[in-house]
């Protein structure tokens, strides 16, 4: 009788110990993005965040959860006329403005799973480029045009893909069995930095526009990701949570110089330079939930763009 009440208690304080643990919330978001290179899916988060600039440097687009699902927004670079541009009940995020300034790609759910899409940059003639049964995700624009780079986990991890500004000739990159995501172009068109965990953990690499030469450049135990070149091609903003919070941090092409630009205590992320190279915006959740900021090139002037309560 004794053991089966002792059973009964054990039993009893293993089920509340689980509840609690699966009860418990994740770091502000940082676990979340983590787990979405794992799996090579997409997190749906509320608030705003991904910003890109308009090559004129008058719009920034980027995604809102305020409408109860992920949609891509624009606005206007002081925070101004925040608009929907997609309006569909699936998940679309990741945008990423074309150099002439008339599409903008960008991941969407809406066949089911993710694909790159394209649109006119008023969000009419939204177009599916990749018609892949597998995750195809986070755009990034070669500087001509012609181009666009993206990741796919269609063979089996995650790996970086480039293919023709109209979904032809897809073409991987890159090809280990670890995790290759986050590409993005130097304005030169000659080099892609991306993000790979082949080390162990996540870091900005930087390779050939054909995969050649693909070499580690922040090499720091900690997490680094989201690289975004410079206009001039001498910089790479990228986010890195080496502080111990994901933090903007901004280094030369070559890796030197890693510098922390935010130094907030709480979540900073996803720098997109403007056009001339003075600005970056990124989204924060310093004031409680994720919202869109810009600061100059040197960290100062750290101003909020839109304020909402998703």
């Amino acid at each position: 009788m004794k053991k089966a009440i002792l059973w009964l208690f054990l039993s009893c304080l293993m089920v509340l110990t689980l509840i609690a643990w699966s009860c418990s919330g994740t770091e502000s978001g940082e676990q979340e993005e983590e787990e979405e290179e794992e799996d090579g899916g997409e997190w749906e988060e509320p608030g705003d965040l991904n910003p890109s600039w308009s090559s004129d440097g008058n719009k920034i687009v980027f995604y809102s959860g305020r409408d109860g699902n992920g949609e891509i927004y624009v606005m206007n670079a002081d925070g101004s006329e925040q608009t929907n541009l997609t309006n569909n009940p699936d998940l679309d995020m990741y945008p990423s403005w074309s150099p002439d300034g008339n599409k903008i790609a960008f991941h969407s759910r809406r066949a089911g799973n993710g694909e790159i899409y394209v649109m006119n940059a008023d969000g009419s003639e939204q177009t599916n480029l990749t018609n892949n049964p597998n995750t195809d995700s986070r755009p990034s624009w070669s500087p001509n045009g012609n181009k666009l780079a993206f990741y796919s986990d269609r063979d089996g991890n995650s790996e970086i893909y480039v293919m023709n500004a109209d979904g032809t000739g897809q073409t991987r990159l890159t090809n280990n069995s670890t995790w290759d995501t986050h590409p993005c172009w130097s304005p030169d068109g000659d080099k892609i930095a991306f993000v790979s965990n082949r080390d162990g953990n996540y870091e900005i690499y930087v390779m050939n526009a054909d995969g050649s030469e693909q070499r580690n450049l922040t090499n720091d135990s900690a997490l680094d990701t989201y690289p975004s070149w410079s206009p001039d091609g001498n910089k790479i903003a990228f986010y890195s949570k080496r502080d111990g919070n994901g933090e903007i941090y901004v280094m030369n092409a070559d890796g030197s110089e890693q510098t922390n630009l935010t130094n907030n205590p709480s979540w900073d992320a996803s720098p997109s330079w403007s056009p001339n190279g003075d600005k970056l915006a990124f989204y924060s959740e310093r004031d409680g939930n994720y919202e869109i900021y810009v600061m100059n090139a040197d960290g100062t002037g750290q101003t909020r763009l839109t304020n909402n309560l998703y």
